[in-house]
């Protein structure tokens, strides 16, 4: 018997007591290898010491005070440690509670500054399709994830959808991934004049995309067009960052390595690593200086905005993987990652593409490997491999819907950047007896 409203109410889930290192307990005492870090967020792994002294002291001197009334030092000291490592041109820093705080705060900042500055009729966001930035409304309708839009579309404000920038789905024949990319960029410029560019106030990306699609990096150049595009146009370029940000592709901000910087760019999971509930907004000076000069008063906000004991925990969260130099072996244990993966599932017969950045990588099944013909979304395949991972005692992160929202499984890997070679070994061979069961464990109508 449990009161707890759980995520799906069919399924009866293990309860976690304990954290090690890179392993997750639950009260038989069995552990579980996080192969993903829950999702995305744990990226020092459970019980770092650091995180949790820095937790305790800051609850010693001070909980909690509302921002109406104060600002803290850890919220000063965190925004100092983002913005001094940004991007440039990102110069302040609004602290929230998760990502999808995060980009709901962009969205209305968005639409504020172009009323600041006297462009009232800015109210249309452009994203991708494809994409997920969270599950408030605005959010939501700024998402491209078909499946978690559905119920509530009736709810959603209008958003226009691109195509997204996913070569290995959407290339045509004989295409490189350049001119793919350009292509893909070139849907941008071609929506905001359909729509009339007057009109619109942003565009939203996933630098690199999550779990909807499964660790997707861009093409290469794709951003920079994009952000050539924007330019041109007065559109602001939103750069969601909350799962694949924060040192998860090698970099602390991922879009370092697209060689381009955003008007606002959102972050969360990495950001605190769990440890406490924080997501960040960083905004382009150009933007938080119209606002000042104008009705001075964002009119936006929570309760628990730059809540002092979730940014001492993410200070010292950013101050360890800084101080422990844990990018170095984001870049070394993600290329031992792939190597692994490529040598077990490079040649398997439901595998079609491998693919990410760092310690943030996708895996695509396929039914048919020479047609990339999904299986049976009737067979729910990707629940049937967290299942048979979670037997064996490790958590990775499956979905569906990879291709179009409907259709097509993917699995996501990002576990945290403390992982020794050992673990990814480990993570490796679960992996692959979880999927060939899963698989093994099909109607054989799911596999034609």
């Amino acid at each position: 018997m449990t009161y707890v409203f759980h995520r799906h109410t069919k399924q009866d889930y293990p309860v976690a007591v304990a954290g090690d290192g890179v392993h997750v307990i639950d009260r038989t005492g069995r552990r579980y290898l996080d192969a993903s870090g829950g999702a995305a967020v744990s990226c020092l792994g459970h019980s770092h010491p650091a995180v949790i002294g820095a937790i305790k002291a800051q609850l010693d001197k001070l909980a909690y005070a509302h921002t109406s009334f104060f600002s803290n030092e850890p919220s000063e000291a965190l925004a100092e440690h983002l913005i001094t490592r940004a991007p440039e041109g990102l110069g302040k820093v609004y602290f929230v509670s998760g990502g999808s705080e995060a980009n709901e705060t962009a969205l209305k900042l968005a639409r504020q500054y172009f009323v600041e500055i006297g462009q009232t009729r800015r109210s249309h966001f452009i994203a991708r399709r494809q994409s997920y930035h969270g599950n408030t409304l605005g959010a939501l309708a700024a998402g491209g994830n078909m499946a978690r839009r559905k119920t509530f579309e009736p709810l959603l404000i209008p958003v226009s959808h691109i195509m997204p920038c996913f070569a290995f789905r959407y290339s045509e024949a004989g295409e490189s991934e350049e001119d793919f990319g350009r292509r893909a960029a070139d849907d941008l410029e071609a929506e905001i004049l359909r729509v009339g560019p007057e009109t619109v106030a942003g565009f939203i990306a996933e630098t690199v995309v999550g779990a909807t699609a499964g660790a997707v990096p861009p093409a290469p150049g794709y951003f920079r067009r994009i952000r050539e595009i924007c330019d041109r146009y007065g559109v602001l370029l939103i750069l969601d960052e909350v799962m694949c940000g924060m040192g998860r592709t090698g970099t602390l901000f991922a879009c370092e390595q697209e060689g381009i910087s955003p008007d606002i760019l959102t972050c969360a999971k990495g950001l605190g690593a769990g440890y406490q509930a924080i997501g960040a907004t960083l905004v382009s000076g150009k933007i938080f200086d119209a606002i000042a000069a104008g009705s001075g008063f964002f009119q936006h906000g929570f309760t628990y905005i730059g809540h002092p004991t979730a940014c001492a925990a993410g200070l010292a969260v950013q101050r360890t993987i800084e101080g422990d130099n844990l990018l170095d072996n984001v870049m070394r244990q993600g290329e031992l990652l792939r190597r692994l993966l490529e040598e077990t599932f490079g040649n398997h017969a439901h595998v079609a593409d491998i693919r990410g950045r760092g310690l943030f990588i996708g895996i695509e099944l396929v039914a048919d490997r020479a047609s990339r013909a999904p299986f049976d979304i009737k067979m729910n395949l990707h629940a049937r491999i967290k299942a048979e991972a979670m037997a064996r005692g490790m958590m990775c992160y499956p979905g569906n819907g990879t291709i179009d929202g409907e259709r097509g499984d993917h699995i996501l890997l990002a576990p945290p950047f403390i992982v020794e070679d050992s673990h990814v070994t480990r993570i490796v061979e679960i992996l692959g007896d979880a999927v060939d069961a899963a698989i093994a464990g099909l109607p054989s109508t799911g596999r034609t």
